[in-house]
């Protein structure tokens, strides 16, 4: 049916704009409230980053080359962030616990009283915690529900290709 109602509607080049663009209005909303709202990330907040910029680079490829299985890797993306923020938003949930790392940088060349003025003054961003959040979904649900309709919308169009392929 949701192959059907996309070849009624749209274009293959529409709809891939459509879905690069929201991956670009999700790392956009996520950089607006890093920097604008002043609510740092935590680690799996930046883990659900990384696929949209994978969607976004090669669903520009698709977009200008129309090779079918390269839709295949914008879609894993949309779903990997949809499974980083589903996993990010149980944590805030208390359904599962998280990581109990955390990350840094290189610290070789660093000296011990540097060192430990960095730690001191680095903010703890813990990833159980709620900082914004809209009809009680935090922005980790919301990445999870937006990713998953990415996906669905990049396989809508594999479909849509393999239909063209088979009428051509």
């Amino acid at each position: 049916m949701w192959v059907y109602w996309v070849e009624i509607n749209m274009n293959q080049k529409r709809l891939s704009l459509i879905a690069i663009l929201g991956s670009a209005l999700l790392l956009l909303g996520a950089l607006g409230f890093q920097y604008l709202g002043d609510l740092p990330p935590c680690k799996l907040c930046y883990w659900q980053r990384y696929p949209h910029v994978l969607a976004i680079i090669f669903g520009v490829i698709y977009s200008y080359t129309s090779i079918g299985a390269i839709v295949f890797i914008p879609a894993v993306a949309a779903f990997s962030s949809a499974g980083v923020g589903a996993y990010h938003f149980g944590i805030e949930q208390e359904f599962w616990p998280g990581p109990n790392t955390c990350s840094s940088g290189n610290i070789n060349n660093i000296s011990t009283d540097a060192l430990i003025e960095q730690i001191m003054s680095a903010p703890l961003i813990k990833c159980d915690e709620v900082l914004w959040s809209f009809l009680n979904i935090s922005m980790a649900g919301w990445n999870t529900i937006f990713s998953a309709f990415l996906g669905v919308l990049w396989i809508g169009l594999f479909f849509k290709f393999r239909q063209k392929q088979s009428t051509d």
